[in-house]
């Protein structure tokens, strides 16, 4: 190629590349920048990174902008005259009856239907419906819950421990009765979208591994002696443990027994969580000898390593949000340790009823067994579930007010994201209730804001519902529920 050719060759290379560039330098900038806006959004990246360039929404809330798109309204001053929930105006039973009456007769709930509805503030009248005395499946975490909250307090946190063995090479895990413990630290992923945070198995095991450095080959032993009784609860039904139905409640769970699969539970979960931990161990580069063996502790044992859970307010909210079994039944046992020195179910029950006494809610005739609802020998009041839920919003009920903000919103959160989709659509986002269901079993119990502003507290309930009507009864109470959002029944406070 001469060198004129060669000339033209180069200048006509360099306006191509010239062209490329103009064509696709501006696509991949786009590209550039919208990655990096996902990535931003998705993984904090600005306020990890860039802190100095975001705003703090705790201490410069009114620096951080809306969604796009999203139309605040402007601010306004509260009216001098609002009434404080003691004040608030009560039902009209009339009203309530002509809202809901002909929704609970509904067919598909079968025989035996009950209704109860009163103001938020006690002292108020109650429309009620049936004989007020229920199964209550899941609504009886609402009891267990807030005993809970009062007993031990709003927060309280569960220790999970290892200390020294009486082997000089022996190191001991010790369950605290943690309801959330888990067997893996979040991802990064998980942390953003995971409530409340979560102690674990595995950063315990880290931080255990550093104490034993130089120690040589150990060996791996567990603690669940907190919790006493039987493992699965008598009153349950016999298939209930069996059929991964539920896990056996001990003090050292780690992912509520649920094996690796999401599908099966463990039949021994505290020593599926030292099998946890003594791979967690291993992988960090501690030898570890033999299979975990159980022992008791003494209680001055040397602590080398503690992971602590979130306070019991947190707790307390996603297990009523998810309406989680295995951390209701934990939190029972913990509430029989507060008040009588044993965790066990039947100490846990009884501690309960008795605290709930002590608050002044009438439990007179009720019958508790558990502290998750899963036994169908539970028996309650709808009177029962109006108090508490009643204390729990009142001037008294500071201890336990996660109670209410822990409750399922209807068509949004945890339980109830799926239902309300019948009947008045302006019940979703106003009814926030505890759902409670097992075979023949549907329940509802919570609160509703009505049209005119003023919340309610409700309890549904059918308990002999036929297997083959389950869907449709859950919907009829459904629309019950949603009908006390629709309607006006309330009545204007004295002035």
């Amino acid at each position: 190629m001469t060198p004129m050719r060669e000339a033209r060759g180069s200048k006509r290379g360099r306006r191509e590349v010239r062209h490329l560039v103009g064509v696709w330098l501006p696509v991949l900038l786009v590209v550039a920048l919208l990655g990096a806006g996902v990535g931003a959004y998705r993984y904090d990246w600005g306020q990890r990174y860039l802190p100095w360039l975001s705003a703090d929404p705790a201490t410069e809330p009114e620096q951080v902008l809306p969604p796009a798109g999203l139309e605040l309204p402007e601010w306004t001053t509260p009216a001098a005259d609002a009434q404080p929930v003691d004040e608030a105006s009560a039902i009209a039973p009339d009203r309530v009856e002509a809202a809901v009456a002909r929704r609970l007769a509904d067919p598909d709930l079968g025989p035996h239907v009950v209704g109860a509805v009163s103001s938020l503030a006690p002292g108020g009248e109650v429309w009620t419906s049936g004989d007020g005395r229920y199964l209550p499946a899941s609504t009886t975490k609402l009891l267990t819950l807030g005993a809970a909250l009062d007993v031990l307090g709003p927060d309280r946190t569960f220790t999970t421990t290892v200390v020294r063995g009486d082997g000089p090479r022996e190191v001991v895990l010790v369950g605290g009765g943690d309801p959330l413990l888990a067997s893996q630290p979040l991802t990064v992923a998980e942390a953003g979208s995971t409530y409340p945070a979560r102690a674990d198995a595995t950063t315990l095991a880290v931080q255990a591994a550093d104490a034993l450095q130089g120690l040589g080959k150990v060996r791996v032993r567990f603690d669940d002696s907190l919790f006493s009784g039987p493992t699965d609860n008598p009153a349950w039904r016999r298939d209930y443990v069996p059929d991964d139905v539920v896990s056996p409640i001990t003090s050292l769970m780690v992912d509520s027994g649920i094996a690796a699969d999401g599908l099966s539970r463990s039949d021994d979960p505290s020593l599926a969580a030292a099998r946890v931990f003594a791979d967690a161990l291993r992988a960090a580069g501690v030898e570890v000898a033999g299979e975990p063996q159980r022992v008791v502790v003494q209680p001055d044992a040397e602590v080398l390593a503690s992971v602590e859970s979130a306070p019991l307010s947190e707790v307390a909210e996603r297990i009523l949000d998810v309406s989680d079994n295995e951390g209701a039944e934990v939190v029972g046992h913990q509430v029989g340790l507060a008040v009588s020195g044993t965790g066990s179910f039947e100490a846990g029950a009884a501690a309960v009823l008795g605290t709930l006494s002590g608050l002044g809610v009438d439990v007179t005739g009720d019958e508790v067994y558990d502290g998750s609802g899963l036994s169908r020998r539970n028996r309650v009041s709808t009177t029962t579930v109006l108090q508490l839920l009643q204390h729990a919003a009142g001037p008294d009920g500071d201890a336990m007010r996660n109670l209410l903000t822990g409750l399922p919103v209807a068509g949004f959160t945890g339980s109830l994201t799926y239902r309300f989709a019948d009947g008045p659509a302006l019940a979703r986002g106003l009814v926030r209730a505890k759902t409670g269901t097992l075979t023949g079993v549907h329940a509802l119990a919570g609160i509703a804001v009505d049209r005119d502003g003023e919340p309610m507290v409700f309890v549904l309930a059918a308990d002999r519902v036929a297997e083959d009507k389950s869907l449709d009864a859950r919907d009829a109470l459904d629309r019950a529920a949603g009908a006390l959002a629709a309607c006006r029944c309330s009545t204007p406070a004295a002035g």
